[in-house]
């Protein structure tokens, strides 16, 4: 396991709420299945290119046990009614040497408070720390949103487009 594992710092959204970013646990299972029981029918299918209510055990093994090096997954976790909700997640799995795939989610109602680019800052520095130098994400042509805080993160980038997908490639070096 590298530092990722321990990771976590803290930001403030735009509504001025303090947000925590750290590394999903596996005992974030209850909490990561709630958040994306929150999730429209719009966000699951930009996130997973698909209509999707439910995940297999595989699928949630997958989503749970990483590895924090190849495999780096952290959620953002706001404090309300004095409960902690995971209110977003973001990964990114390691494919080819000094590159990785990056995904994220942000529930719906926590969208548009910055959470999405408070997750890519925070993956960036732990994918600058492990040595890599790009990011890959594949992204619906309608997720504005998303394309937008790819495109507000100080990074270096390339898109192309592939019928109703952009394939981003963000440079970290």
């Amino acid at each position: 396991m590298s530092q990722a594992a321990a990771y976590s710092a803290f930001e403030t959204l735009r509504d001025g709420r303090r947000l925590e970013i750290r590394a999903l646990r596996p005992d974030d299972q209850t909490d990561m299945l709630a958040a994306v029981g929150q999730l429209s029918d719009q966000s699951v299918s930009r996130r997973f290119f698909t209509r999707k209510r439910q995940f297999s055990p595989k699928e949630i093994a997958f989503f749970l046990h990483v590895d924090f090096m190849k495999h780096v997954a952290l959620v953002a976790v706001i404090e309300e009614a004095g409960r902690a909700l995971i209110v977003g997640g973001g990964r990114y799995v390691v494919g080819q040497p000094k590159e990785a795939e990056v995904a994220f989610v942000v529930v719906d109602q926590f969208q548009g408070q910055g959470v999405g680019a408070v997750l890519l800052r925070h993956l960036v520095l732990l994918a600058k720390s492990a040595g890599l130098e790009r990011l890959l994400a594949d992204v619906l042509a309608d997720n504005f949103a998303m394309l937008k805080v790819f495109d507000k993160s100080g990074l270096c980038q390339q898109k192309t487009r592939e019928a109703d997908v952009v394939h981003v490639c963000l440079r970290l070096a």
